[in-house]
């Protein structure tokens, strides 16, 4: 019985996150479900608390990403990232294809998959617009590496973020091990993507269009250097101040307030307040709660038979072979169940091994592009495209991730299988 009340309860959160009926937020049905657990004595209370003091630490750290992202956008940097890729790109698909696979790989592993998803996509849009060249596989590349390029910093992710402690590495380690994996899995997406989309980049790439990219460029807004030395130390400081007991989460903090607070003095009196408040808004406090009750519904599956039968298909070596099932069963547990409680659920199940946690990452963040109900992103990513009238087709989107997530996912834990005995990570 309890097994069944927290499958139901869990399926009953997850079909309303993806659905978001009447435009509520993801914890109106979340936090509802975490205390009929408790109630229904599925999670202990003391179990439940547990479990938010473990996610405290997350979530703070995910707020505060949020709320940096935001004032490095009402900076200018996103709208100077467009400006550069009509720059680069010289009106031609091909390259602005390469060029958005760079800004937004180093936007995703900066500034979290969010920032590439609602910031960066309408950007990435208005600019293959403006330049007239198809705008598919500019778009599409933006939420398949929102995904997939998340591999590389703690931050990027917020199920790095839920695997970051259970790795037991600093920042630093953690990003000198998935570099290698980021980089591979980067490379094979683009491949696949030139191959794909073969006849647009070609349909708009006929002859280059200096006229429109001359144009953008005299338009071209001065670099928010400001902004973008403040991600620059914000960067550092995770790696540098993480080994002194420092939380990583003060350090987006300090960054977002650094860019925030010039954002705000800057403002003129009358309106001060009201840039203020959205600052603040911007750490998405709804969807924070919506993560604290996931957690405790996720505790109540994983103490159920459903929880024991991921933990038998677990491999326990990290092995190659061993890598790659770990990585395989995270991907399908998050096209099946979301890559959120595919987490919660997997990690602690191979926290005997970081290696195997890595690879859990893996599968979580390169997985979710085969499906729509993948991630929570890439669901954004379509209520993003659908607000712009922009509407992506169901048939390419699946058949690109046919294509690109088992390709990614095997040269991915090949890459970790290499990085791991580089770096000495068991």
């Amino acid at each position: 019985m309890t097994t069944a009340i927290a499958i139901v309860l869990l399926a009953a959160t997850l079909v309303f996150a993806t659905l978001r009926p009447r435009r509520l937020p993801e914890a109106a049905a979340a936090v509802p479900a975490a205390v009929l657990v408790v109630v229904l004595d599925v999670v202990s209370p003391r179990g439940a608390l547990d479990e938010l003091g473990a996610l405290g630490p997350t979530v703070g750290f995910l707020a505060a990403v949020l709320v940096l992202a935001h004032a490095a956008d009402r900076a200018g940097v996103f709208r100077w990232a467009g400006a550069v890729a009509t720059s680069w790109s010289r009106g031609n698909a091909s390259r602005l294809l390469a060029v958005v696979f760079v800004i937004a790989s180093v936007t995703t592993a900066a500034l979290s998959l969010d920032a590439t998803v609602v910031l960066l996509t309408p950007i990435v849009l208005v600019t293959a617009q403006n330049l007239r060249v198809r705008t598919k596989p500019h778009t599409y590349a933006c939420t398949h590496l929102a995904n997939s390029a998340s591999l590389l910093l703690p931050i990027a992710n917020l199920t790095n973020l839920l695997a970051f402690a259970a790795t037991g590495v600093s920042f630093a380690r953690f990003a000198a091990v998935m570099t290698l994996p980021w980089i591979v899995t980067i490379l094979v997406e683009y491949l696949i993507f030139r191959r794909f989309f073969a006849r647009d980049l070609a349909a708009g790439s006929d002859a280059d269009r200096p006229t429109q990219a001359d144009a953008a460029a005299a338009d071209r807004p001065r670099a928010p250097r400001f902004a973008l030395v403040v991600l620059g130390a914000t960067l550092i400081g995770f790696a540098a101040f993480e080994p002194l007991g420092l939380h990583p989460a003060w350090v987006a903090l300090a960054g977002a307030l650094t860019i925030g607070v010039r954002d705000v003095l800057t403002t003129p009196r009358g309106h001060r307040s009201r840039v203020a408040g959205q600052l603040a808004l911007a750490s998405n406090p709804a969807f924070c709660a919506f993560v604290f009750a996931l957690g405790v519904v996720v505790l109540a599956v994983r103490n159920t038979g459903l929880g024991h039968a991921v933990a038998d298909l677990a491999p326990s070596t990290p092995t190659l072979v061993g890598l790659l099932g770990t990585a395989v069963l995270a991907a399908v547990l998050a096209n099946v169940l979301n890559n959120l409680p595919a987490t919660l659920l997997l990690v602690p199940v191979v926290a005997h091994s970081p290696a195997l946690v890595f690879a859990v990452l893996l599968g979580v963040n390169i997985g979710p592009n085969l499906t729509y109900v993948g991630s929570l992103a890439t669901l954004l990513w379509r209520e993003v495209l659908h607000a712009r009238d922009h509407v992506p087709d169901t048939r390419t989107f699946l058949a690109l991730g046919a294509m690109t997530v088992p390709a990614c996912l095997l040269a991915a834990c090949v890459a970790l299988w290499v990085a791991l005995r580089a770096t000495g990570t068991a």
